[in-house]
């Protein structure tokens, strides 16, 4: 097993989530991932936000939410001119 650190497993981000990965470099990873929190929780993320991504599901914003959102967005743009 060769110790890997977090530049490594950033680098073999989308790899890894894709399972397109050998066998050992996935041990080192995964062996890694046990140690650090960080790594772990960029992982995790990572992996949610392209499972939310390819769901594709659109929810609709209550409207009061989407009026917020929208008098917040004005006053950004208002503010930039």
């Amino acid at each position: 097993m060769t110790v890997i650190g977090c530049k490594e497993v950033m680098q073999e981000l989308s790899n890894f989530l894709d399972g397109d990965i050998d066998e050992s470099l996935k041990t080192d990873l995964r062996s890694h991932l046990t140690r650090c929190q960080h790594c772990q929780v960029v992982i995790d993320t990572t992996r949610k936000t392209i499972e939310l991504y390819c769901d594709g599901e659109l929810f609709p914003l209550p409207t009061p939410v989407r009026d917020r959102l929208h008098e917040v967005l004005r006053r950004k743009c208002q503010s930039k001119s």
